[in-house]
């Protein structure tokens, strides 16, 4: 993979599991929202911007409740649609500080 000079580099890989169905979609809207935005300089920048890029695309806090249905992200299946806000809180939300710390050397 390329140097990454933006934060949608971060969400080029992506994970081999997920939390429910709606997740992928989450993933990769919020990698289309941040397609321009450029790596922040600070760990807590990062964290505040992917919190708000949750947000946005979700349409709840990432400290929701652990399931967030979102229409636009149903594409069939018993959980279509459905955000694991834990998955995010847990795995999905650390992977893309971890790959941003590597990113930037810090």
């Amino acid at each position: 993979m390329a140097h990454p000079t933006t934060v949608a580099h971060l969400f080029l890989k992506e994970p081999l599991s997920w939390g429910l169905r709606g997740d992928p979609w989450l993933w990769r809207a919020m990698r289309d929202r941040l397609e321009d935005v450029p790596l922040p300089a600070t760990l807590p920048e990062m964290e505040a911007l992917l919190e708000r890029a949750f947000e946005e695309e979700a349409g709840a806090p990432l400290g929701t409740a652990e399931r967030v249905f979102v229409e636009r992200f149903a594409h069939g299946g018993m959980s279509s649609g459905v955000i694991d806000a834990d998955w995010w809180r847990g795995t999905g939300i650390p992977a893309l500080l971890k790959r941003w710390a590597h990113a930037t050397g810090r």
